[in-house]
């Protein structure tokens, strides 16, 4: 059994929220960079070299990418042989990220009364429980111009691969260009309905040059990419070849009678950040 002091974790929590706001994450940057090159159009060019350089400014003068630094969600994959002191695991994340949100805006309050909360907390914590003696914990900040487009649907078996396409494809030409993009595109196949949302936001946290493991999932990433692509909604919409930077997609066995699919949508900036205690 190994102790870690919650004070530990919210220190993480902080810098993770920090980081993640502030520099963007090398796969990120590198994607945009490869899409200056490859965008067809004039304008999504331009536009492409200003978010490079706009994440250029922000990791420099170490402000925010982006005026909407998100709601923090956090996954945390909790080995089985820690034990944490001092707190609790919750406790100690919402303290890191209002430790670090207080330069921040103050963006999250309840959803009927609209009454803020003043510091940017409570996360939406995800936790995972897992072999050994470490913590991984993960940041990602998500703005909501993005989030409002993601998407849930309850398919019919018959729908086959062919529906799943269908809506995937479908959601993101809906969105058009409130996503902020080019996007990176999150998907959740099967599970339940939360387990299919789920799936599609923690599908956000891989690498945007990493393929998922399953040949058929890969192949159907990258299908999609290409349909998506061809939409011409471009960057930040205003018309172009590259929509998306990005389809990332996994997947949970499901019940006979159904098929569900999340579609999550990420902004340009698909801030996250990781560390292991």
């Amino acid at each position: 059994m190994r102790t870690i002091d919650a004070a530990q974790i919210t220190e993480a929590i902080a810098k993770l929220s920090i980081d993640a706001n502030y520099y963007l994450s090398p796969d990120v940057f590198d994607a945009l960079q490869k899409g200056v090159e490859k965008e067809e159009s004039p304008l999504g060019k331009e536009i492409l070299g200003q978010l490079v350089e706009n994440a250029c400014i922000a990791k420099n003068e170490n402000m925010p990418i982006c005026q909407d630094t998100g709601m923090a969600v956090v996954f945390a994959e909790l080995g089985q042989e820690v034990h944490i002191t001092g707190g609790l695991l919750q406790d100690a994340i919402n303290e890191g990220v209002r430790e670090a949100y207080v330069p921040f805006r103050k963006s999250v309050l309840s959803p009927l009364e609209r009454k803020n909360t003043g510091d940017n907390t409570p996360a939406v914590i995800h936790i995972d429980l897992v072999a050994g003696d470490k913590i991984k914990i993960s940041v990602a900040p998500k703005g909501f111009g993005s989030e409002n487009m993601s998407a849930l649907a309850m398919l019919k078996p018959s729908d086959g691969i062919e529906g799943v396409e269908r809506f995937i494809v479908e959601t993101v030409s809906r969105a058009g260009a409130n996503p902020c993009p080019p996007v990176v595109v999150g998907v959740g196949i099967g599970g339940t309905m939360e387990k299919a949302a789920l799936m599609a936001k923690h599908s956000l946290l891989r690498d945007l040059q990493e393929a998922s493991n399953d040949a058929t999932l890969a192949e159907l990433e990258q299908k999609l990419l290409e349909k998506i692509n061809k939409l011409g909604i471009g960057p930040q919409g205003l018309g172009g070849s590259v929509t998306a930077l990005a389809v990332h997609i996994e997947s949970y066995p499901t019940h006979i009678a159904g098929l569900p699919v999340a579609v999550n949508m990420q902004c340009h900036c698909a801030r996250h950040s990781s560390i292991i205690i």
